[in-house]
């Protein structure tokens, strides 16, 4: 799937570097995705999966101001190969007992943060250089209430007294 993926990134890539050089301005992620439609079912990817890549891209193109980023590579032998990454959104993965499943995969996972308590956003699965695989998750957290003080007071550590308190309480020394 990871070579799928940087299937779809290189194609991508080139169609805006293309577009660009035709009409002298940029795709947006909304743009691309006519171009994208349907791959899907060609290939071993979600749709969702497919607009999280593009809008990936997009969004990194802006912000190294780039006209084309790099080609990602998937041959394992060669000496600038991308490490494997799939992003996803929030419809393309379900999670359930101790399992997350992404499309027909099914990947039994550690989950040491009991994830059932949480609302899954968004996320990826990615690979490290020794060929080991991780999800990574963007969740919803349950927001802490911040505790409100009535009274306050401020502490001048003084020369004559130990300290002097703002509502007027000294400590002697």
């Amino acid at each position: 799937m990871a070579s799928e993926v940087n299937f779809v990134w290189n194609y991508v890539n080139d169609l805006c570097f293309k577009h660009l050089q035709r009409k002298q301005q940029f795709f947006s992620a909304y743009d691309i995705a006519k171009y994208t439609k349907g791959t899907s079912k060609e290939c071993n990817l979600h749709s969702q999966t497919i607009q999280a890549i593009t809008e990936e891209l997009i969004t990194r193109r802006k912000q190294f101001k780039k006209a084309k980023l790099k080609w990602r590579v998937s041959n394992k032998k060669s000496a600038r190969r991308s490490l494997g990454w799939i992003p996803f959104k929030k419809v393309a993965i379900k999670y359930a007992d101790g399992y997350v499943q992404y499309g027909k995969h099914q990947f039994k996972l550690w989950d040491s943060y009991g994830l059932s308590k949480y609302n899954v956003k968004t996320g990826s699965f990615v690979e490290d250089s020794r060929g080991r695989w991780y999800v990574c998750l963007v969740v919803d957290s349950i927001k802490t209430e911040k505790t409100s003080a009535k009274t306050s007071i401020g502490i001048d550590l003084g020369l004559k007294d130990l300290a002097t308190c703002s509502d007027g309480i000294k400590l002697k020394a």
